[in-house]
């Protein structure tokens, strides 16, 4: 039997990285899953986002381990796409017990001469979009007092970061949402809602130019090897990446009945990096 026989979960930015090693491991515990992701680019982005292909694959995944996958084509920007995700979990498997808010993105920039839609569509899919994401799922969890939601921080939502200030207002604002989500459904005994603040992680949203540039500024035209050497020099661990399952591993903690009494909580899955932090 998995941990997750008969459970539902809902996962944002299911075509690749995190989101894909979150939405293949709760199908292999024994969820059914709403795959929920936006293929196309966005503007201020300069990297591809993920594709129809690749949430398709995600879905394949889930089926190869017997588990059923319905794919959901949502941009989690807009509120009402994000409640027709949720009802369409609960058409489609009669409940939604597990939504995993992970849907994000990253660009750099110093503030003073950030353009302004990098800054609108940072706040509008990282922020906002999370909380469209837990506004669309909690009216059916506070309704069977059940739900589990883990949401995608980062460890730029516990430090300010040079080049990030859009990200790290929108990271530390998730985490700020997560605790008053968990405030406002303690009452509804079942119900938690935690973050996690990864370190860096290897996905595609970390393998491009714009990022060697931002962690090596010293050289004109750093490749991915001074990126992984910069990342062992900062990481107390000293590792160059995060794998996404280690991040996976977290959200299943969080997910399961074993945690039913952490809420509003912030696990760090950093290599160290996290110490630190202040708070």
């Amino acid at each position: 039997m998995g941990k997750f026989d008969g459970r539902v979960a809902l996962v944002t930015g299911a075509a690749r990285g995190q989101g894909r090693s979150h939405a293949v491991q709760l199908a292999r515990e024994g969820a059914d899953l709403v795959l929920v992701d936006a293929p196309g680019p966005v503007g201020s982005v300069p990297y591809p986002l993920g594709t129809e292909d690749e949430l398709a694959e995600t879905a394949a995944l889930v089926e190869k381990e017997d588990r059923r996958a319905v794919v959901v084509a949502a941009d989690v920007r807009h509120a009402d796409r994000m409640r027709a995700a949720a009802d369409t979990a609960i058409g489609e498997f009669g409940r939604l017990d597990i939504a995993v808010v992970n849907a994000g993105i990253v660009t750099y920039h110093q503030l003073a001469d950030m353009p302004d839609q990098a800054w609108q569509d940072m706040i509008d899919v990282n922020l906002t979009g999370a909380a469209n994401t837990v506004r669309a799922v909690l009216p059916h969890m506070i309704e069977r007092r059940y739900g589990r939601i883990v949401v995608t921080s980062s460890q730029a939502g516990r430090r300010g970061v040079p080049n990030l200030a859009h990200y790290c207002a929108a990271k530390w604002g998730l985490i700020g949402l997560v605790k008053t989500v968990a405030l406002e459904t303690a009452p509804h005994l079942g119900i938690t809602c935690n973050a996690i603040t990864p370190g860096g992680v290897d996905t595609p949203m970390m393998r491009h130019d714009e990022v060697y540039r931002t962690f090596v500024p010293e050289l004109d035209a750093p490749t991915v090897a001074d990126m992984e050497e910069r990342l062992r020099q900062m990481n107390p661990q000293p590792i160059t990446w995060i794998e996404p399952t280690d991040i996976t591993h977290a959200v299943l903690f969080l997910a399961a009945e074993e945690s039913r009494y952490i809420t509003g909580s912030v696990i760090d899955v950093a290599a160290g990096f996290n110490a630190n932090n202040v708070a």
